[in-house]
């Protein structure tokens, strides 16, 4: 997570960055409480991604933000709510996100994946893509973030 962070805050000027841990349920943390926090991830994504939907209307609203999203994981999810993370990604925050881009750090394909390259499939700006070893996380970082230009 620190490596995505790092990267994106390098190649990329004027960003305002969320942080949004979860277990059970989602909460929007410090840049501290993330990086530093004891306990590890969840297995409910889908409160996150919901999380991050309510912080995107609240705050993000109109056409003067280029919202892109970001989230890293073992892909350890209940199995009931990877269906809602795709509908949620489907159906909430890929309409209001420039580009979102998933990275799994685990070589197993779990059910979140699964649900996630359904989404893949059918939506253009969204991305994923595994890190399994430490010297894939830079390319799949620049590939994943490539600067490009921007759809009219």
């Amino acid at each position: 997570f620190i490596l995505l962070y790092l990267f994106l805050s390098r190649h990329y000027r004027q960003t305002d960055v969320i942080f949004i841990r979860h277990h059970t349920q989602a909460a929007e943390v410090t840049e501290d409480e993330f990086f530093h926090a004891t306990e590890s991830g969840g297995t409910v994504v889908s409160s996150a991604l919901t999380l991050m939907h309510q912080i995107i209307r609240e705050r993000y609203t109109g056409s003067e933000w280029n919202i892109y999203g970001a989230q890293a994981s073992d892909g350890d999810n209940w199995q009931q709510d990877s269906s809602k993370c795709r509908e949620l990604l489907d159906s909430k925050l890929l309409p209001l996100c420039r580009y979102f881009a998933y990275v799994q750090v685990a070589d197993e394909d779990q059910n979140l994946w699964e649900e996630y390259n359904r989404v893949k499939d059918t939506n253009v700006n969204f991305a994923m893509q595994k890190i399994v070893t430490p010297a894939q996380i830079f390319p799949v970082f620049r590939d994943l973030f490539k600067k490009s230009a921007a759809p009219a």
